[in-house]
């Protein structure tokens, strides 16, 4: 199965250009404010161990009440639904940010590099009721893939700093490694916790 198939996607464009060395250095200080924005919004239940997280903020996605909707109306609220993408857009551009995808500061409502579509699901064509019972647990290979995917992301990131810092550039293929895991993260976060597609995510990075 390929992206275009799959009604969620992420691009991040790749800074064809020398990113800043000095916010590059600094980046963990830099990340104070938009992190404690996400946070707020968040609440702790959205900082674990799995670096995933970072990019998919999971404790503030109106899960469980998008759940019993579905299972019992039939429905997704519209507004529950933008709710449940902004907050994934936002954490995303924390998350690119903090991974050195990019050296734009994130932005509470602008898309700037990092680019995520999710389409509006129709309830009763496209999702079938009793499946986000079981979603989390279909997951499951998923989740445990993205665990060492996202060891591996943070390899790359470090290494990738050392980069930036010397060449001003981000290795275009670490670059595109640590944005496949956070594509392949976004797809499962749809499946799993945004529930707005049954379709099984494909194991692919692209």
């Amino acid at each position: 199965m390929n992206e275009t198939k799959f009604p969620v996607s992420l691009q991040i464009d790749y800074p064809d250009r020398e990113l800043n060395r000095l916010t590059t250095f600094f980046r963990c200080i830099m990340l104070i404010p938009p992190v404690v924005i996400l946070a707020l919004l968040t609440g702790p239940g959205a900082w674990g161990d799995n670096s995933w997280r970072l990019f998919f903020a999971s404790g503030a996605i109106l899960f469980a009440p998008t759940l019993l909707m579905i299972l019992f109306r039939r429905k997704y609220p519209r507004w529950w639904f933008d709710w449940n993408v902004n907050i994934t857009k936002f954490s995303a551009r924390v998350g690119a940010y903090a991974a050195l995808l990019t050296d734009e500061f994130p932005s509470t409502e602008r898309e700037q590099s990092v680019h995520i579509a999710i389409l509006f699901p129709d309830v009763k064509k496209d999702l079938r009721r009793g499946m986000p019972l079981v979603k989390w647990f279909l997951a499951i290979p998923h989740w445990f893939i993205l665990f060492f995917l996202g060891i591996a992301a943070g390899f790359c990131v470090f290494i990738s700093w050392f980069a930036i810092l010397f060449t001003g550039r981000f290795p275009r293929s670490f670059f595109d490694f640590v944005v496949g895991v956070a594509r392949w993260g976004l797809r499962v976060s749809a499946y799993a916790l945004l529930l707005v597609t049954d379709v099984y995510p494909p194991f692919l990075l692209r």
